[in-house]
């Protein structure tokens, strides 16, 4: 009986040979597993640790983690800038022994640690690094294993150093323009009011209240809390200051505007139908997303697109704005609104009431990849920001792209596996935090257990 087996299976491995022979040739089959990584069984690969390197000034304060797992193969994250490295370590001993290509199991068991805004940072730094080792050891770019890409060059607008003078400002954007750049943002706050009489109405600060309420942000104070108005000559400088940007940069190119400050909803609906003539692409966070109705009230009187979400965390609040039609434009930040697949699943949610996704972004070539291969993968994407055009060592922190990364304003799509970059270690080194390590050990997080069971 064991010979007749024997021969069996030889029997069908000469027909599936012979099979093989007549349809394929010996350079198709070589080609069909060339991209393979051989030295992983993706079956059986398992998270071994996690270790983080904290950048400064690219542009701000950047964690990078990496996930290393018992096959030798890597993936790479990124805390969102500003956040700690703590909320991706403190999911270390959570993740142990996971296998990394269970991308949407190990998101599911780690979600319940993340919050709106930067609490969200360490589970998304983690579901940008399983992705990344996911592509790399079946052979694979992240967007391919989205559903493939509806686009080959990512548009990016950039983040322009601000002016009180107009003029300066719209020199500096215009060189944006020059650059090659086809979408513009510029930020249209209060400060520009700065040191004006009769611009802006305002109690006398308060200790304790956090802030002055003549500067940029008004206060620490939620906007419409904050008692800070525009007078009709306050409106018309803003106006003024957006009429002379436009006359540097022209009409023919859309050009969105940010941090107007912690202003009222009536001073945010006043302004916005002053700004009307201007034809700008959106305006950006008027008022916190958390108040759905007033952002509302602000859309069905100002005839110009309202952006807001980088602040939010999963789909569900971004669904809820879209079915409300309360904002025209949604911009999760993929490093706090879920990573890439959920980033993904907001894009494809928000289509559904014809809503596009622009994408919030300020951080390293690692966090930018996530994003460049989510948007690639999105149908309803619109121009992704970036914060470090003028940081002249930002491309060469990461190697297998295209230099430099930013190019005429668009970011080529990798076709490499996982996020398709792996890291400069040089470079690196020398833009880590003081007192920092390069991806140390770090056992004291392996052990930090707890009951996080949602139910009973």
């Amino acid at each position: 009986m064991q010979k007749k087996r024997i021969a069996r299976r030889s029997l069908f491995r000469f027909a599936g040979a012979a099979a093989a022979s007549s349809f394929w040739s010996d350079e198709t089959l070589e080609g069909a597993v060339q991209n393979v990584n051989k030295n992983s069984t993706p079956s059986d690969l398992r998270i071994t640790d996690l270790r983080v390197a904290t950048l400064r000034g690219a542009p701000m304060t950047d964690p990078i983690i990496r996930i290393d797992t018992n096959q030798g193969v890597y993936g790479l994250g990124e805390v969102r800038d500003g956040a700690s490295a703590r909320y991706a370590l403190f999911l270390k001993s959570r993740i142990l022994g996971e296998n990394p290509c269970n991308i949407d199991k190990i998101f599911r068991k780690i979600k319940q640690f993340g919050g709106d805004s930067r609490q969200a940072g360490g589970v998304c730094a983690i579901e940008m690094a399983c992705w990344d080792l996911a592509g790399k050891v079946y052979g694979v770019p992240v967007w391919q294993m989205l559903g493939g890409k509806f686009r080959d060059k990512i548009r990016c607008y950039a983040d322009t150093t601000e002016s009180e003078d107009p003029k300066v400002y719209g020199q500096r954007l215009k060189a944006r323009k020059d650059q090659g750049f086809t979408w513009l943002k510029m930020d249209l706050g209060i400060g520009v009011l700065d040191g004006k009489e009769g611009m802006v109405t305002h109690a006398a600060s308060v200790p304790g209240d956090g802030g002055n309420a003549s500067t940029n942000l008004g206060s620490k104070t939620v906007h419409m809390l904050s008692g800070i108005e525009l007078t009709p000559r306050g409106i018309d400088g803003m106006a003024e200051y957006a009429a002379t940007i436009r006359e540097y940069v022209g009409y023919d190119i859309p050009l969105s505007a940010d941090h107007f400050g912690h202003i009222g909803v009536n001073s945010c609906i006043r302004l916005g139908k002053a700004l009307e003539k201007y034809n700008l692409a959106w305006l950006e966070d008027m008022i916190p997303w958390q108040y759905p109705e007033l952002l509302k009230e602000i859309k069905q009187q100002v005839n110009i697109p309202l952006n807001t979400g980088e602040d939010i965390y999963l789909k569900e609040n971004f669904i809820k704005l879209a079915s409300m039609h309360a904002t025209d434009i949604l911009h999760p930040d993929l490093a706090t609104s879920g990573g890439i697949l959920e980033t993904h699943k907001i894009g494809d949610a928000i289509q559904e009431f014809g809503v596009p996704m622009a994408m919030h972004f300020a951080g390293s070539p690692v966090s930018c990849m996530a994003n460049v291969h989510c948007a690639a993968a999105t149908e309803n994407f619109l121009v992704m920001e970036n914060h470090s055009v003028d940081v002249p060592w930002w491309s060469d922190l990461v190697e297998g792209v295209e230099k430099p990364i930013v190019n005429k304003g668009f970011i080529t799509v990798p076709d490499k596996p996982g996020l398709g970059v792996t890291l400069n270690d040089e470079v690196m080194k020398q833009h880590l935090m003081p007192n920092t390590t390069y991806f140390g050990p770090t056992p004291e997080w392996n052990e930090d257990r707890s009951n996080d069971r949602l139910w009973s």
